[in-house]
């Protein structure tokens, strides 16, 4: 569904087909992707001056905040990028640089609507590739010229098609046959041109470009000719590998690379994670100043400022960050003043239950109990699962959870691989092709485990 005219109550009616609950992050990230289009539509003169409001989701792990930032990239068909905050260190120490985040997002941008240019010439990349594939099966005949007395018939009832003529006819029957499938366990000889993969160059410097891979084939192309080889291969593969190479070679990549720039500057979203790993406490020496100046590497680039990448300069100041953490030892006011201010929206997920499970199980499109039924379908086997069944299976997640450690949603992903290991392994072999399960198989796959609390602990 385009999501550009989508109200912030479709948003919501969007993300509910996946996520359950957090109704109130739902509606801060709906509100967010709706002033963009907003922002598109009002005055030119007060455009710019209408920055993102950028949003701190805090919660537990497993509550479903990477996924509602994911899930909304898709709806708006933005470039997203998800980045562990911790994984940054101030400029000086080894590590990272904030600004690779933004290279990283325009790289997969360029990927993206290179991808989409391509299916929008596939057709015609498909029809070259047929008549690369015909050129292969009847190579195009070279006509030496004859002399005038040896071309002319001898006599008046002497005729004889040319030679181009016959070479059509053929061509003609052999394009029927190969739209017809009859030709695709056949052999040819493709000339395939390999990827450029020379030698990388890694700059490190305090600039932070190390990122930029410096390839010696892009910079020198003339210099390293693209190699090509030969390869036999069944017409049926031939012709898929042939119509990529010549959906590349119709794209025009100087527009992909615009369009893709300014896809991230309008719509990018870059979901930094564990934010709350990079709040310090009010040390003013070892790791804690560190993490402060992590956060004040990314002031810039979160207030609004112009990137170096590859692909020419990026603007940082049109493009949503959603940040989150658990803030468990912290709280979002202990980030830096400056950058607290670039995040005026927060919003705080709750803890997941029972109930909530029950639901996550089978109500979203991508439910876990849907997935495994498809895949063991796949195997001739009928899996269901007994609504007492679900609801055990939530409980035990529910009780781990408590025991252990709360990891959230992400608890009943174990539950569910131990529940059904049995049956996924023996699938293929199994004679039984209906299976049911019941709060009793529940109890009996998962008793053992849920009685040693340090057993739950490795298996669940």
């Amino acid at each position: 569904m385009p999501s550009g005219n989508l109200t912030p109550r479709e948003i919501v009616s969007e993300l509910d087909q996946y996520i359950i609950g957090q109704d109130e992050a739902k509606r801060a990230v709906a509100i967010a992707l709706r002033n963009r289009w907003r922002r598109q539509n009002v005055p030119e003169e007060l455009r710019e001056e209408i920055a993102p409001k950028n949003i701190i989701m805090i919660g537990p792990t497993g509550v479903g905040k990477t996924e509602i930032a994911r899930r909304l990239a898709k709806l708006d068909n933005s470039p997203f990028l998800k980045v562990e905050a911790s994984k940054f260190t101030e400029v000086g120490y080894v590590g990272r640089d904030v600004e690779s985040m933004l290279r990283d997002l325009v790289e997969l941008s360029v990927n993206m609507v290179k991808t989409e240019e391509q299916e929008q010439v596939r057709s015609k990349a498909m029809e070259m590739a047929e008549e690369r594939i015909l050129d292969l099966l009847l190579p195009p005949r070279r006509v030496e010229p004859k002399p005038l007395h040896e071309a002319l018939p001898e006599g008046p009832d002497k005729s004889y098609p040319p030679t181009e003529l016959v070479q059509d006819h053929t061509r003609e029957k052999l394009r029927r046959l190969y739209r017809e499938g009859k030709l695709d366990e056949r052999t040819v000889d493709v000339e395939i041109t390999e990827s450029r993969s020379g030698p990388m160059i890694e700059v490190f410097s305090s600039s932070g470009v190390e990122d930029l891979g410096v390839n010696i084939r892009e910079m020198f192309g003339n210099l390293f000719p693209q190699k090509k080889k030969r390869r036999k291969m069944k017409v049926s593969e031939a012709v898929q590998i042939l119509a990529e190479e010549e959906a590349q070679r119709l794209v025009d990549m100087d527009k992909v690379v615009r369009t893709a720039v300014e896809r991230v500057e309008q719509s990018g979203i870059i979901f930094l994670d564990e934010i709350d790993k990079i709040v310090g406490s009010d040390s003013t020496s070892g790791p804690d100043v560190s993490r402060e100046g992590v956060q004040r590497d990314l002031l810039p680039i979160v207030e609004g400022s112009t990137v170096n990448t590859k692909y020419g300069m990026v603007r940082t100041d049109h493009i949503l960050f959603i940040a989150a953490g658990a803030f468990s030892f912290t709280k979002p006011s202990d980030l830096i003043p400056e950058l607290q201010g670039r995040f005026p929206i927060r919003v705080e997920l709750d803890s997941l239950g029972k109930e909530d499970f029950v639901r996550i199980l089978t109500e979203p499109n991508n439910a876990l109990i849907r997935q495994y039924r498809e895949m063991l379908s796949t195997e001739g086997i009928a899996l269901e699962f007994t609504r007492d069944a679900i609801e055990q299976i939530a409980d035990v997640a529910a009780v781990v959870n408590e025991r252990t450690e709360n990891i959230g949603a992400r608890r009943l992903y174990t539950i569910m691989e131990t529940l059904v290991e049995d049956i996924s392994f023996d699938a293929p072999d199994l004679q039984e092709k209906e299976i049911v399960i019941d709060a009793e198989y529940v109890r009996e796959k998962l008793e053992f485990i849920m009685e040693d609390e340090d057993l739950s602990r490795y298996v669940l």
